[in-house]
């Protein structure tokens, strides 16, 4: 369509709104890796548009597509553009449940939201920048629709009626058949069935729903085929190694830090990814992995590239500068101490939405795996790297 279709529109669909919208290579981060242009305000905003003193700067190291400088974008212009991979627009019962009074990671109380006085989540955006589906709507008409006025009431009920119908998980896999046969009770109509917001420690442990795959019996052995039966086996495993491999996390801010747990803290993959059905946080799931920030992050010269000075307290584990392709959280709190912060995501239908994390720094499932992996020197086997993969496929 020489970037006449709406998903390639000039003001989120291109890298950047001032370039010639017929090429393609105006459109590669979105062609490439699936990547939107997010423009936020700087300095940061809170949701009711009041300003935030940040207690940390911003500097352009590198901007290679042209839209965090100059009069009209970048810090100078009160803007700062960065690239994420879209949300599933599903599930969302699970992502607005609130498991806990309070957030365990930050040691305050939970933010209430402005429309019904209730707790929030902190688990909707991915950088925790709206709370609740009318704001995330107000925002994504202003900003990503580009719409004249603002959405009506009416419009509002009917999208947040569909939206909260919408549920995503593997039904069939190649390899394995139903997820919901054979004593497998995984599949999107159990997650449409059932209550949001477990804890799986101290209620159903995740992926437990695979824990029929665990001992199949000889008689349900017969009626698959081999690659059936090696699938689910691998299936089973792996949902073991998910909850019971346990590793040291380091220098992760929001697990070893604000008030954190130990630095480093030894548990396993559902530490943080402990909603039983999702495999997102409970708590609000604001976490540095480093998949934005270095030195962790892959370099990539088509990403802006920011140079950012703590002006008061450094970052627990990077310092005082830190360089980042993402500022992530601390663009909304506007707290040194948030950079780099990533709300976890849901893990399910991850098969059809490669590549994985927030700027598709991983292009496929194993890749996911190897990032761990060289994060926090793991030290899975190949054949757990296998069975991760073949459980990560099978939600």
């Amino acid at each position: 369509t020489k970037g006449k279709d709406p998903l390639f529109a000039a003001y989120d669909g291109s890298n950047c709104p001032t370039l010639p919208q017929a090429k393609r290579e105006s459109h590669s981060l979105l062609l490439d890796r699936g990547l939107i242009r997010i423009e936020r305000p700087w300095p940061a905003k809170s949701f009711n548009g009041k300003p935030i003193k940040p207690d940390f700067t911003i500097e352009v190291v590198r901007d290679p597509n042209g839209c965090n400088s100059g009069p009209n974008y970048g810090p100078e212009a009160g803007k700062i553009s960065v690239y994420r991979r879209p949300r599933p627009v599903a599930n969302m019962k699970y992502l607005l449940a609130v498991g806990f009074p309070f957030d365990p990671k930050q040691g305050y109380a939970l933010p209430l939201d402005p429309d019904d006085g209730k707790p929030q989540s902190g688990n909707l955006m991915a950088d925790n920048r709206a709370g609740n589906l009318r704001i995330q709507m107000d925002d994504a008409a202003a900003t990503h629709l580009q719409m004249l006025k603002a959405l009506s009431p009416a419009q509002r009920k009917q999208l947040q009626d569909f939206e909260l119908r919408i549920y995503t998980a593997m039904q069939v896999t190649k390899a394995g058949g139903a997820v919901d046969s054979g004593g497998a009770k995984a599949g999107p109509a159990r997650l449409r069935d059932s209550e949001p917001g477990a804890l799986g420690s101290i209620g159903e442990p995740v992926w437990s729903e695979f824990k029929g795959w665990e001992n199949i019996s000889a008689d349900e052995a017969a009626k698959l085929t081999p690659e059936q039966l090696t699938f689910r086996q691998s299936v089973a495993r792996g949902a073991r190694v998910f909850r019971e491999k346990m590793f040291l996390i380091t220098d992760t801010a929001g697990i070893n830090s604000r008030i954190g747990f130990g630095n480093p803290v030894r548990n396993s993959c559902v530490f943080c990814h402990n909603m039983s059905q999702m495999g997102n946080d409970v708590a609000p799931g604001q976490v540095d992995l480093g998949t934005t920030t270095l030195p962790f992050a892959d370099p990539w010269d088509d990403l802006p590239l920011f140079k950012v000075t703590c002006t008061g307290r450094p970052h627990p584990h990077y310092g005082k500068v830190i360089y980042t392709y993402d500022p992530g959280f601390g663009l909304t709190s506007g707290k040194c101490a948030d950079v780099g912060k990533i709300t976890l995501q849901s893990m399910r239908g991850l098969s059809s939405r490669a590549p994985y994390f927030s700027n598709g720094l991983a292009k496929d499932l194993r890749g996911v795996v190897d990032y761990y992996e060289r994060r926090y020197f793991i030290g899975y086997t190949e054949q757990e790297k296998q069975d991760l993969v073949n459980l990560m496929s099978a939600l």
